[in-house]
């Protein structure tokens, strides 16, 4: 065995952080949807952007997305420890310290801010800088802790992306801008709660007050109810503005129809019967969700390439 496979086997046995640890801290799930959903906004866009420039823009948004979550880690590494789902992150792991986790945070910040305004414009930056002071400051300090309103206002910081890349594109934001905003803000409840209904023992032992640990499963699955209605009208508006299409208008329809459908199904399902079959209808719910969102942003994607080919 050579030296250097020796000593990664050594650091390795005693915990010390890998690479993929740190790129752990940056929520690269999260990042995906971040990086998507803002290169939309930029290709959506009237006018056209410089490939670099628009590459340039990208790479530092999803920087400043990766910047809120190391923050977010730091700061919830006591909370993380105690949940199921999160006891393997690098910090409440010990791979990483919150040190470390908090100056990756603070660094990347700084830099993808600053980077991203020389690169396209200052607008475009101040909206990052405000997006990740929001999710790392209002969110994650503040809301996630205090009120079971957390996802719901705190959802704001996860809907700036497209909102960010149209700025970068243009230099301004718009209507269309606003809905893109509109329609990640107005999914993220249902999207979260869903989860929350089949993790709600993880968020009482953590003493996060998610809505099932303030007012019950019940009042979580009307609430699903109610905001995926409030939803669908914004995901449709968003079909009559000049960024969308025929792919758009007919995505939207189906993917709404079914989204309508599983909150339906949610809110009128009994307690007993979700917990006897494990929640099957909880988590088909959530993981369509996650499509749901791809497919509409993947839709306004596919009309702008419809128009750039000259078909309208």
């Amino acid at each position: 065995m050579s030296d250097l496979t020796t000593n990664t086997t050594i650091q390795t046995a005693e915990g010390e952080a890998r690479f993929g640890d740190y790129v752990a801290l940056l929520k690269p799930r999260v990042m995906s949807l971040v990086v998507f959903t803002a290169l939309v906004g930029l290709l959506v866009a009237p006018g056209s952007v410089d490939p670099m420039i628009g590459f340039t823009a990208i790479l530092f948004i999803a920087l400043g997305g990766g910047a809120s979550g190391a923050l977010n880690m730091w700061y919830d590494a006591d909370i993380d420890a105690v949940m199921r789902r999160t006891a393997k992150r690098p910090v409440p792991a010990g791979k990483v310290t919150a040190g470390e986790a908090l100056s990756l945070g603070l660094w990347l910040s700084v830099i993808s801010v600053a980077m991203l305004g020389l690169a396209t414009n200052w607008l475009a930056a101040g909206i990052l800088a405000f997006t990740i002071f929001f999710y790392a400051v209002i969110y994650t300090m503040w809301l996630k802790r205090a009120t079971p309103q957390n996802i719901v206002i705190g959802g704001a910081a996860g809907a700036f992306p497209p909102m960010i890349g149209w700025a970068a594109a243009t230099g301004s934001v718009s209507l269309e801008a606003v809905l893109m905003f509109a329609l990640i803000f107005m999914w993220t409840p249902p999207h979260f709660w869903a989860l929350a209904l089949f993790m709600k023992s993880d968020y009482h032992e953590a003493k996060v007050p998610m809505l099932t640990v303030t007012h019950g499963r019940s009042e979580t699955r009307r609430q699903i109810w109610i905001y995926t209605v409030l939803l669908v009208p914004v995901a449709l508006g968003l079909g009559l503005t000049s960024v969308a299409g025929p792919v758009y208008l007919a995505a939207a329809l189906v993917l709404n129809a079914i989204f309508l459908k599983g909150a339906w199904d949610i809110w009128r399902r009994a307690e007993e019967a979700a917990q006897a079959d494990g929640y099957v209808v909880e988590k088909r719910f959530f993981r369509f969700s996650l499509y749901y969102l791809f497919l509409h942003f993947g839709a306004l994607l596919a009309d702008a390439g419809l128009r750039a080919w000259g078909i309208s």
